[in-house]
């Protein structure tokens, strides 16, 4: 789709996700811990004085996805939880007992 590769391993990309993943105050994770402790998005997202961005973009990314055909195992776990109701233990579950292929980066 024309991105450019260094744009991901940038500040932009992965210093992203790495706030998105260690940080305390991300609003991603936030949002990812409460739905594992039970919560309903719904619920977290009216109580929630900040916009979740990763809930739209689960649904954008996941669009793409089955447009241009690419397999996103990840993705599609999280819009299992996100939008079908999957419980998180399940979607985790499932993600690890995938069949094991070669994978890449980049």
């Amino acid at each position: 789709m024309g991105a450019n590769r260094e744009t991901f391993f940038g500040i932009a990309g992965v210093g992203d996700l790495a706030t998105t993943c260690f940080s305390p105050e991300g609003r991603n994770r936030s949002c990812g811990e409460a739905l594992g402790k039970g919560q309903k998005l719904d619920a977290y997202l009216r109580e929630s004085p900040f916009v979740v961005e990763g809930v739209a973009t689960t649904q954008s990314v996941m669009d793409l996805a089955r447009k241009f055909r690419v397999e996103m195992p990840i993705t599609e776990s999280v819009y299992s939880v996100l939008f079908e109701g999957v419980d998180p233990i399940t979607a985790i579950g499932k993600l690890m007992s995938r069949e094991l292929k070669q994978e890449r980066v980049g």
